[in-house]
């Protein structure tokens, strides 16, 4: 490490204002930011001193959305490899993965987690490696434009988005999808930490809403050709629970082997993460607390009215709690610290708005069994306001204090 030390501080005059790549300082400085802390500490009396930073905030995040990264990986080869078991087919039904599964010589055993793993892992890294350059590249170019540095936000983007999409979406759409998340989701608005929506789920609406066959549907969660399966929340949409039950068990959809978005469907590995984020004081525990009530207590709510019309009704509050990706927009989503509510009490209401809105989409619009996702928004979309009425009460109360 030290020889790169040495190698960056010898090329760092190139970059630097005067040098012949002076307008390249932004690849540099990510570069340099990447492996190092900054060179110029704060000094003085009158710096507050944390460990806490811009970087170190935006890694923590990674850091404790990699458990669900790996179950993505796990997941996906495992849907795969039992639909390939259950249909007797060979590698063909696989596409190139299979190809590549059989020159390693792995093999298609569910019950074999290595199998699995590497199974999924050759749907999910071309994602992710698909958004990390496109989405990348998009941060560098805004950056040398507005000759600013290149924000570390783009790297929990970069892991976010490919979570939250089946594993067999076409790769243009990916890059499409991240482009439009960046660009027009963030880097209009001035960049990281001046966007109003989380990039992520931009990205994933502009891809439901344009490409909607690719991103939803019976045939799009299970990487195997011709193989049709319904999401938990599918099946509840078109029967009720009598459609759940004998598909997936509570405890399988808790440990997320379900068919679904990649990264989505594990509440354990988003717990682990909410640990994480809660423990380092990244993620607002005023947002999980506020989201999750409002959830239970309209799962709750229309549970207990029932429907003879709604078969969505009949899911019970725990079992709400399992399916979809309620626990993944939970911890990382709902918790942005850029797009959701700065104030304490804005945060309680910013939280059990969209826990309402959850229950909402997911029971009374059957033709969208998954609600997370807009309702996440449309908190996002409210929180400047909810924010603004808090401060204005505040103010008023303070004066009528001191009147």
């Amino acid at each position: 490490m030290r020889l790169l030390r040495n190698m960056l501080d010898w090329v760092a005059p190139w970059f630097e204002p005067g040098g012949k790549l002076e307008k390249l300082y932004p690849l540099f400085e990510v570069t340099d930011s990447f492996f190092y802390t900054p060179g110029n500490p704060a000094t003085g009396t009158c710096h507050v001193r944390d460990a806490i930073d811009f970087k170190r905030m935006m890694m923590i995040v990674v850091i404790a959305v990699a458990p669900c990264a790996l179950m993505a990986c796990y997941n996906t080869g495992l849907q795969a490899n039992e639909a390939i078991q259950q249909m007797g087919v060979g590698s063909e039904a696989a596409g190139w993965q299979g190809v590549v599964l059989d020159k390693l010589g792995i093999g298609y055993d569910p019950a074999n987690l290595f199998a699995c793993f590497v199974h999924g892992a050759l749907y999910f890294l071309p994602v992710y490696i698909v958004c990390m350059i496109v989405g990348g590249c998009w941060e560098v170019l805004f950056a040398l434009v507005r000759g600013h540095e290149v924000n570390e936000g783009f790297f929990v983007t970069g892991i976010l988005f490919p979570l939250t999409l089946p594993p067999t979406i076409p790769l243009w759409q990916v890059a499409a999808g991240i482009t439009f998340g960046v660009v027009v989701g963030k880097e209009v608005f001035g960049g990281t930490g001046r966007n109003f929506l989380n990039p992520a789920l931009t990205a994933r609406a502009f891809l439901f809403f344009a490409y909607p066959t690719a991103i939803s549907g019976s045939q799009v969660w299970t990487a195997v050709d011709g193989f049709s399966g319904a999401t938990p929340l599918g099946a509840l949409a078109e029967d009720g629970m009598k459609a759940v039950t004998p598909l997936v068990t509570w405890s399988e959809a808790f440990l997320g082997t379900v068919q679904g978005s990649m990264g989505e469907t594990s509440v354990v590995a988003c717990l682990v993460g909410a640990v994480i984020l809660l423990v380092c004081q990244v993620a607002s525990w005023r947002v999980m607390l506020s989201m999750l009530l409002g959830f239970l207590g309209s799962a709750t709510l229309f549970w207990m009215i029932g429907s003879q019309s709604n078969p969505a009704f009949e899911m019970p509050p725990h079992w709400h709690l399992v399916v979809g990706g309620f626990a993944f927009g939970l911890v990382f989503m709902a918790t942005d610290p850029v797009s959701a509510s700065m104030t304490h009490i804005g945060q309680y209401i910013y939280g059990g708005l969209i826990g309402v809105l959850v229950i909402l989409v997911r029971l009374i619009n059957t033709g969208y069994p998954e609600g997370v996702m807009l309702a996440i928004l449309f908190g996002n979309v409210f929180a400047p306001l909810i924010d603004y009425y808090v401060v204005r009460a505040n103010i008023r109360r303070r004066s009528l204090r001191h009147a």
